[in-house]
């Protein structure tokens, strides 16, 4: 195990580091709030002779995957960062990316996309971009951004994978926020992300390939079961890589993380920051004697289905809470997935829907107690909870 090296960062610094210490070879960008500053830093350390990496000033975020594409298929290890609508602006190009198999990675710091115009975090950019083809990751935290981007590149450069990965952050709240962070030495992290060596790439001698030909129907179908098999595959490489990232560092990660789940009643089930807000919530309920739990999602590309509905198999009630709103008068993507989920797998418990935090609308321990306090009057007096509540609406009452 590697020895730390104490930081205060904020999440796009913690981003920005790990970045100078993979020295991945192209970034091709374009500002965004609030992601501008992850190519800033690394424009910095480029100028400084601190790596070598070719940064690549593009006219959009169109372009800046258009380039990303073009840079990996050359056989070239590339990243970019980008935001809400600069996401929305690569829409084309995420499903190319992920169809010519180019483990590509995207630092993406969540916000709201338009309209109304807003620029502060939700999860409407990411799970806009969930059926791209891309792994998704999310992080709670600045050590956790920091901790999934170095074991990005070794999850998506598998040959049973690649894929091209998203490593995402609730933007200001953990990407502008300073917090106290454990780095790794840059030796070991250069050794465990290791050298890019694809077997087939554009500017490989003698061999010529084509990249993103024209598939005609008898070939097309397989081409997408085929990344279908690379995104189950990943299942197995995300935690065989977390693995050896705990023998590096002594941080564990997998598909989710529990907390207070062994004996839990009652499950608050959520993405990203709020879990930090969830966690401290279920700490003041469990001294009272209400036996509350978090299930925090962490790999949300590939779903883990089965793994989620085993974890909340001993409880008698889940609130599933999105950070995004899907327009289809039942829930958000959470919550389309986990209720699927659980019922493929016959696990039978009470499970509301809600939505939260839109556009950075605050979500605080009390409106966490108020959610545990409903789950708890459904199951043991049958009070019935209206489906799919906006939490901190505010209304005319």
């Amino acid at each position: 195990m590697e020895t730390p090296i104490r930081q205060r960062m904020s999440g796009n610094e913690a981003v920005s580091e790990a970045i100078r210490q993979v020295n991945p070879d192209v970034m091709p960008a374009f500002p965004i709030t609030p992601s501008t500053e992850i190519p800033q830093m690394v424009s910095t350390f480029i100028a400084n002779g601190q790596v070598d990496t070719e940064f690549i000033p593009v006219e959009s975020e169109h372009s800046a995957m258009s380039a990303a594409i073009g840079s990996e298929a050359a056989g070239a290890r590339t990243m970019t960062a980008t935001s809400s609508a600069g996401l929305a602006l690569m829409w084309e190009e995420l499903l190319l990316a992920a169809s010519n198999r180019l483990p590509i990675t995207l630092t993406l710091v969540n916000r709201t996309l338009s309209g109304p115009i807003n620029i502060n975090c939700d999860h409407s950019d990411g799970m806009g971009a969930r059926d791209t083809g891309w792994i998704q990751i999310y992080a709670e935290n600045n050590q956790e951004v920091y901790d999934n981007y170095i074991q990005a590149f070794p999850i998506a450069e598998d040959k049973r994978v690649h894929l091209p990965i998203m490593i995402c952050q609730d933007g200001f709240i953990t990407s502008h926020a300073v917090e106290n962070i454990e780095l790794l030495p840059d030796a070991p992290v250069k050794a465990f992300v290791g050298d890019y060596e694809p077997e087939e790439y554009l500017l490989n001698p003698g061999k010529p390939i084509a990249i993103g030909p024209y598939s005609i129907s008898a070939y097309a179908m397989e081409a997408k079961k085929a990344q279908a098999v690379a995104m189950e595959n990943a299942r197995e490489v995300i935690l065989e890589v977390a693995e050896r990232f705990y023998q590096m560092s002594g941080r564990r990660y997998g598909f989710f993380e529990s907390y207070r789940m062994e004996d839990a009643e009652y499950c608050m089930l959520l993405i990203g920051s709020a879990a930090g807000t969830a966690k401290e919530a279920v700490d003041e309920l469990r001294e009272q004697g209400i036996k509350a739990g978090v299930l925090k999602i962490r790999v949300f590309r590939p779903f883990p289905e089965k793994e989620i509905a085993e974890a909340l198999s001993g409880c008698k009630a889940v609130a599933i809470m999105d950070r995004v709103e899907s327009y289809n008068g039942c829930c958000g993507p959470l919550g389309s997935e986990v209720t699927a989920g659980l019922y493929r797998n016959k696990v039978m418990l009470e499970a509301v829907c809600y939505t939260y935090g839109l556009a950075g609308r605050d979500f605080t321990t009390t409106h966490v107690k108020e959610i545990f306090g409903d789950l708890k009057a459904l199951v043991e007096e049958g009070k019935p909870i209206p489906h799919n509540q906006y939490i901190g609406l505010r209304t005319r009452s």
